[in-house]
């Protein structure tokens, strides 16, 4: 800590200070009281402890308020002692006189000057416990943070075109939080495996509180350059010039050098963001996190933060934390991509719940595609999905980098089935039965990566074996974390001695009805990884990163599909027009349990359904036509089945399903995926009570009587179901629905 000294004669000289009160604080740290025993009773030292004892003591608040800044507290005689946040090394210590007065003394071993030396190192051991004592601590993240500088970010707005240009040193990165379009302008970037370079399109970045901080770093350019250093200097200068105006520009060519990358931040406003921005409990998802706020992780700038983006500082700017064991497995399946195996890569990535198999999942994606135009996925974990809402199964071709958690990304695969519930403990066949369906739509002519379930004991290590000898892995990626396996080790080995659900060793012929003989002679190559991130292995408890709100926002992000392309106010799900479609042109079931034949229309009104094409055409005469079995069918999206006119024989269906896809939908499906909560409970422009959603609980019953009491809306009639309005219709069936009238039609609000 550093003292000025308060003699006119010598004002530049450095000291150090005597804390004011028995208890303040310096940055946001408390300062222990002190042992009045090991002060001495100078006269210096006693004028300076009846001051402390007789002045009074700060607010809190304005504690708070201040604890950013230096801190300045005039003593009796007009004597300040200037509070900083970082004590320097031995400095000269100053002599204080009765009068107040003080004069250097280098070195000096007077009474006075050890006093002094005695409290400041009592000073500096604040927050340490000893024996005996009362513990009052900082956390160790929160005293580094303290005592490390601020990151600065060469960057500058410009209000004009409103959009930031960040310059960037070679090796030097920036994690954040929030959102933003990238363009890389001059140089190369890396953001979660994917490289952007200079001339490429703007990329997406969505680094939501709910998952890992996405970090920008700069990359050295990996080409040789026919340009010299001025040159490339020059290049770089020019392209500040052209996006910044006048005035911010003088402070950014100063720092720009031959090696700088230079990249363009523009606010990111999507009709995902935008509809999620217009629930109160999701408009702070963007923000730092209740464990990032507490440890003052956030930057302030203002460059990055009008464009959406809060720069995060210390432990927390970590991003994402790659092991060694990580690392290398990542470099040897590019090296199997890029030529170094004889097949295409097979690439299944296991491991129990909260191991990190999504964020390896996305970052090997991203880094397949600094090599390949595309990369083939097999989803296999109903629970976390990555393109589809959960409950589904699907195969995907991806050709863009995935800078985002699976909410941001939603889109069409190519081949989905609906499953229907989180998990499949259920009905393994009808499990292992739709993900063969899906393979057999796998070409072979591209990477592929299989995503499992974090179920990896009992009966889920069986289905784990199954899909490895059903697949016919080549490499095998095991995630674990912590000193205790969570699975046995998957070694070819043990795979030629483990039963699983279907299959029994020896490995039984694969999909692609090879010779045995020649898939005996196959084995894959296992990749351990062991998991070093804070917080492996145990789920999230901070808002947005349970696994059941997680599933909620990918189920936002699909009906955000709905809204506008164009800057606008957000339309509710009961604001869109819905199809309608007869009961006899489509059949119905359920997924998950037995439902008796007269209350399925109850049960599936205002739920969330499958949209799926049986092979066999439907027809009815007249009435709901109702499955007798769950088939295995193609799936082209999920809809809201907002009402049911049973006068009329009308399902009213909401989805952002195309209409040309529609014409193919012949059969709904109802899982035991649920609507999120929020879709219900707020609807705006709703003046009457709310559809679907009953205040009809009774905390005074028990038991069963309790269950039937608390039954959703959804699955209970309710008079207000009933009530009818006119509204233009759409019916994009066709195939024997020419029943089907394009006029006003009775729906249920």
């Amino acid at each position: 800590m550093k003292v000025h000294k308060v003699s006119p004669r010598c004002r530049n000289d450095q000291r150090k200070r005597h804390p004011p009160k028995n208890k303040w604080r310096v940055h946001n740290k408390k300062i222990s009281n002190v042992d009045p025993s090991g002060i001495s009773s100078s006269p210096a030292t006693a004028k300076l402890e009846h001051h402390l004892a007789t002045r009074q003591k700060l607010k809190l608040k304005r504690l708070q308020k201040v604890y950013t800044k230096a801190v300045d507290l005039t003593l009796k005689d007009n004597h300040s002692v200037r509070a900083k946040g970082k004590v320097s090394a031995p400095v000269t210590l100053p002599h204080v006189h009765t009068n107040g007065g003080t004069e250097v003394e280098a070195g000096s071993d007077s009474e006075d000057s050890q006093e002094w030396r005695s409290y400041a190192k009592s000073v500096l051991q604040n927050g340490v416990e000893r024996g005996g004592g009362r513990e009052n601590s900082v956390p160790a993240a929160s005293e580094q943070l303290e005592d490390e500088e601020l990151p600065g970010y060469n960057a500058q707005h410009d209000h004009v075109q409103n959009h930031t240009v960040l310059v960037l040193q070679q090796g030097q990165s920036l994690c954040f939080r929030g959102r933003c379009l990238l363009t890389c302008l001059s140089g190369r970037v890396e953001v979660l495996g994917f490289t952007i370079e200079q001339g490429q399109q703007p990329y997406p970045l969505f680094s939501p509180s709910s998952h890992c901080p996405l970090t920008i770093t700069a990359l050295g350019d990996c080409t040789p350059s026919t340009k010299n250093k001025k040159e490339s200097r020059l290049e770089a200068k020019a392209i500040v010039r052209k996006y910044l105006s006048s005035e911010p520009r003088k402070r950014l060519l100063s720092e720009v050098d031959s090696d700088s990358c230079v990249v363009l931040l523009q606010p990111l406003d999507t009709p995902l963001t935008r509809f999620l921005s217009s629930f109160s409990e999701l408009s702070p998802l963007f923000d730092v996190n209740s464990k990032e706020l507490r440890s003052q992780a956030a930057v302030y700038d203002p460059a990055l933060s009008a464009v959406g983006v809060i720069a995060l500082r210390g432990p927390c700017s970590q991003g994402l934390v790659m092991s060694p064991s990580y690392r290398e497995a990542l470099g040897n399946l590019l090296s199997a991509w890029e030529g170094d195996f004889d097949r295409c890569p097979i690439v299944l990535v296991c491991g129990a719940k909260n191991s990190g198999k999504s964020t390896f999942n996305r970052h090997l994606i991203n880094s397949l595609l600094n090599h390949t135009a595309s990369v083939e996925y097999l989803e296999c974990d109903l629970g976390q999905t990555e393109f589809t809402p959960p409950g589904c199964l699907s195969l995907s071709t991806v050709t863009e980098p995935l800078l985002g958690p699976p909410f941001t990304h939603q889109r069409d695969p190519d081949h989905m089935i609906f499953y229907g519930q989180a998990d499949c403990h259920a009905d393994l066949d009808r499990y292992l039965d739709s993900l063969k369906t899906l393979w057999r739509h796998y070409s072979g002519e591209n990477p592929i990566i299989i995503n499992t379930m974090g179920w990896v004991k009992g009966h889920g290590l069986q289905l784990l074996l199954d899909l490895i000898r059903f697949f016919s892995v080549t490499h095998l990626v095991q995630l674990s974390y912590g000193d205790t396996p969570q699975c046995h080790s998957l070694t070819p080995e043990f795979l030629r001695s483990a039963q699983g659900w279907q299959t029994h060793p020896p490995s039984q012929p694969s999909i692609t009805e090879e010779p045995v003989s020649h898939l005996s002679a196959r084995s894959h190559v296992l990749l351990s990884i062991h998991s070093e991130f804070e917080g492996a292995g145990t789920s999230g408890e901070m808002r947005h990163q349970r696994s059941n709100e997680l599933r909620d926002l990918a189920l936002l992000g699909y009906f955000s599909q709905l809204q506008s392309a164009e800057p606008g106010p957000i339309r509710p799900l009961h604001c869109f027009t819905p199809y309608q479609v007869p009961h006899s042109a489509v059949a119905i079931g359920v997924t998950h349990c037995e439902v008796a034949p007269s209350h399925i229309l109850y049960a599936a009104n205002a739920s969330l359904v499958g949209l799926c094409c049986l092979g066999e055409k439907v027809s009815g005469r007249g009435g709901p036509v109702l499955l007798s079995q769950i088939p295995i069918c193609h799936c082209v999206g999920l809809g809201v089945l907002r009402g049911v006119d049973m006068a009329r024989g009308l399902y009213f269906l909401v989805t952002p399903v195309p209409p040309a896809a529609l014409r193919q939908v012949n059969c709904l499906l109802l899982g035991e995926i649920n609507l999120p909560k929020i879709l219900l409970t707020t609807q705006h422009g709703v003046e009457m009570e709310l559809p679907y959603v009953t205040t009809d609980y009774s905390f005074n019953i028990a038991g069963a009587g309790k269950l039937q009491s608390t039954v959703p809306a959804s699955v209970r009639p309710r008079r207000a179901n009933h009530t009818v309005r006119h509204e233009e219709s759409r019916a994009p069936w066709s195939g024997g629905v020419d029943s089907v009238r394009r006029d006003a039609a009775a729906t249920a609000v």
